[in-house]
């Protein structure tokens, strides 16, 4: 009896005291859809709990708002579109991409298929709905200018984000200036049929698109657990694009009002061609090429109003120093 009690101390001397998880919060940059699946089923595979990382997923308001929330150190971790934090880092915010998911764009003119719009020259004469400001109308004269269309070649309806989606839906446009993988599952879930998204990378339009970013004191204060987080997504996005069903599933399984399993995967699987450098390197998720953010930066100050001093330091706008090797 002596020595088994022996035995049962010595074993819990060795073992010491369990490490508590970092308690870790996520924000995404909207409300849930496709191309949020890989943290969900990193989360529900237990890679982040296998990194020490207790997750909590947050949707979020915007890329800006979320920028704002990073900086103000109120969540560690944004999944935030990069162009949108780099204008509020060149003003002064103290934060920085850790790993950039999307690395072709997803901005896409984009309308029913039944509509047989499958290139620049079918936009001619057509109705496109647009969102006066926001990032796409702002990329949207590159997108003209690489693919020779004039502004008078279509007519242009303006709204917010609900009343361009609405038009197309109602028939008050044929296109809308949208994300391939977000507006063009909305449309499909509100009516249930196809949409056929014209790209803007496909016509040499080069920037990057989402990433992860955090305050650039968390990477001075705990550069590990920066490491152990961007492991763990590494990990997530490389096992769900292995399994886009069951990614998107994920999804409804921690939030089941999150969408409709067949939209939500259809997404994902938008999502995943949008990891891959268009350079075709081949690169693991979130490694960024230099030549690409440069691109992207160059871009952004001659029509997305990024300030230009942004052009003497790219790299203070993101690393690759914290990702997997």
């Amino acid at each position: 009896m002596m020595r088994t009690v022996l035995a049962a101390l010595v074993a819990v001397f060795v073992a010491g005291p369990a490490m508590a998880a970092d308690k870790v919060i996520l924000m995404l940059n909207w409300y849930v859809y496709g191309e949020h699946a890989p943290f969900y089923y990193g989360k529900e595979k237990g890679l982040y709990a296998a990194e020490g990382i207790d997750l909590e997923i947050q949707e979020g308001r915007g890329s800006a708002t979320v920028t704002q929330v990073v900086a103000a150190k109120t969540a560690p971790f944004g999944y935030v579109d990069v162009p949108t934090m780099m204008r509020a880092a060149v003003k002064g915010a103290p934060v920085t991409a850790v790993g950039v998911a999307l690395q072709t764009n997803p901005m896409s003119a984009m309308g029913f298929a039944d509509k047989n719009i499958k290139k620049p020259e079918d936009i001619k004469g057509k109705i496109v709905a647009t969102t006066p400001g926001d990032s796409m109308s702002q990329i949207w004269p590159l997108f003209l200018k690489k693919t020779g269309l004039k502004e008078t070649d279509f007519k242009v309806v303006s709204g917010d984000a609900v009343t361009k989606l609405n038009a197309v839906i109602n028939g008050q446009a044929d296109l809308l200036l949208g994300y391939v993988m977000d507006q063009s599952m909305k449309i499909k879930d509100a009516t249930g049929k196809d949409v056929f998204p014209v790209k803007f990378a496909d016509y040499g339009v080069n920037l990057v698109s989402s990433g992860i970013i955090v305050h650039k004191d968390l990477i001075k204060e705990n550069p590990d657990l920066v490491k152990r987080f961007m492991s763990a997504s590494t990990k997530s996005l490389e096992a769900a694009s292995k399994d886009p069903k069951g990614a998107a599933q994920a999804i409804l399984n921690a939030n089941p009002k999150g969408g409709k399993i067949e939209t939500l995967t259809q997404g994902f699987e938008l999502t995943i061609p949008l990891y891959k450098d268009p350079a075709g390197k081949a690169n693991r998720p979130f490694n960024v090429a230099d030549a690409n953010m440069t691109d992207t930066i160059n871009v952004m100050v001659e029509y997305g109003g990024l300030d230009a001093k942004a052009k003497d330091n790219p790299k203070d706008f993101y690393t690759n120093e914290y990702l997997p090797k």
